[in-house]
């Protein structure tokens, strides 16, 4: 038996007795999730969170932690980047253009659009800058524009990387600099026909030799047909240098965000799973990303589950498929993770963030929230903590929905909330 499986029984009963509304189901959690009967029926449960303002409100963080917003009035933030002098990057903007297959679809769209802000997509990147170090972060201003629905971002010496929807770019950069010095250079084009997961995660090797960038498939379960998933559900290894590109890992749904671990250089990513077999199906999950791994999209979830509705299936394929390291629950939409930093606090030192942009794919809403998994060794190592949570409300409206979060080595937590248009900081009581 594995170390990480040492904890499930006890784990069990501490969740059982500690999980709230918009919790999955317990015993979902971790590397053995308990995985139900497919249910299937005319139409799956769709049900999103409306939106609500926080007035005077803030999200709630641990005793001990504060929270402030450090930058509002955005337009739809997704992914940060803290700069070696402090500054931080916002990827602005939203995408995507996949045209409804069914009248299901139609409806989900509606429902989903209910959830989510008004304000127009900004397709720009956004610098913020705390010069005296107070904690306030008193300059914003816009660092590069005109760009197409940016998401991934990273950082390479003198280059700074940027997955738009349709292409990986780079911009030169020098420590300091608030504006971009002019257009930026095409490394490679991305996938981009049809779009139904658009977002390009993104994350550079430790070397900087490599980028990865995680690209969504174009359908829940191929109902577009597998010449739609050409170059899809994926993570792709591209050279920095000539942007030639490979399969780095396969048969991941919708890999939304990319991290390299501290002391292993580990890529780990977190992938939002299938929907409409159930509220409890499929659970999305994190992994460490083995090279020329298969993680069974389409054909089977987590391990060699098979999927019925996919035909014709590929039993070869689904002997293949790897299990991940640890599951979120179904239906989360974790939409970003980061490791931790001592810094952050003894109880929060050694981990992994993950904001959770919350369901639509069932009844009672989950997810909405940013958790901490504890690791031990390298590895997962006991449940989820809650770490910022407060966006939900007990009328089952929502005041905001996680993305990215981004761990300055400071001591700070970067969290992008896309619906209230609000970089939120998170700090131990000590720091500014």
């Amino acid at each position: 038996m594995s170390y990480a499986r040492l904890w499930i029984p006890i784990a069990f009963g501490l969740l059982l007795s500690a999980c709230s509304s918009n919790d999955p189901d317990p015993a979902q959690y971790g590397p053995d999730p308990v995985l139900p009967e497919p249910e299937r029926g005319l139409l799956p449960d769709m049900t999103v969170a409306r939106p609500a303002p926080w007035g005077d409100q803030v999200p709630t963080v641990p005793d001990g932690y504060t929270i402030s917003a450090i930058a509002t009035d955005l337009k739809i933030p997704r992914q940060t980047l803290v700069l070696p002098n402090g500054d931080i990057l916002v990827a602005e903007g939203r995408g995507g253009y996949a045209p409804a297959l069914k009248p299901k679809d139609v409806i989900a769209g509606y429902i989903k659009s209910r959830g989510t802000t008004s304000v127009e997509s900004g397709n720009r990147l956004t610098l913020l800058r705390d010069a005296d170090g107070d904690g306030v972060y008193e300059f914003q201003t816009v660092f590069a524009e005109d760009l197409n629905a940016p998401y991934g971002l990273a950082l390479v010496d003198n280059a700074l990387y940027v997955a738009n929807q349709d292409a990986l770019v780079r911009f030169n950069y020098r420590e300091g600099q608030t504006q971009a010095d002019g257009a930026p250079v095409k490394v490679t084009d991305l996938p981009s026909a049809i779009n139904h997961h658009w977002t390009k995660s993104l994350a550079a090797s430790p070397d900087g030799r490599f980028l990865y960038v995680g690209i969504g498939s174009n359908s829940n379960i191929t109902e577009r047909g597998m010449t739609a998933e050409v170059d899809r559900a994926l993570i792709w290894e591209i050279d920095a240098n000539t942007g030639a590109h490979r399969p780095y890992a396969t048969g991941l749904r919708n890999p939304t965000a990319l991290t390299i671990q501290p002391e292993t250089d580990q890529l780990w990513v977190v992938v939002n799973e299938r929907d409409e077999i159930g509220p409890n199906l499929v659970p999305d999950y994190i992994t460490a990303v083995q090279e020329g791994g298969f993680y069974g999209w389409p054909y089977s979830y987590w391990g060699q589950h098979v999927d019925d509705r996919v035909r014709p299936q590929d039993p070869e394929k689904v002997a293949s498929a790897i299990t991940p390291d640890y599951a979120l629950g179904s239906h989360v939409a974790a939409l970003g993770i980061d490791f931790s930093e001592p810094a952050m606090g003894e109880e929060f030192a050694d981990g992994l963030f993950v904001g959770e942009h919350g369901s639509w794919n069932r009844n009672t809403p989950v997810g909405y929230k940013v958790i901490f998994i504890p690791f031990t060794d390298g590895r997962p190592s006991g449940p989820p903590v809650d770490f910022v949570t407060g966006f939900l409300r007990e009328d089952g409206r929502t005041r905001g929905r996680p993305v990215g979060v981004t761990v300055d080595p400071r001591g700070a937590l970067i969290v992008a909330d896309d619906l209230a248009n609000v970089v939120w900081r998170v700090t131990p009581a000590n720091n500014n």
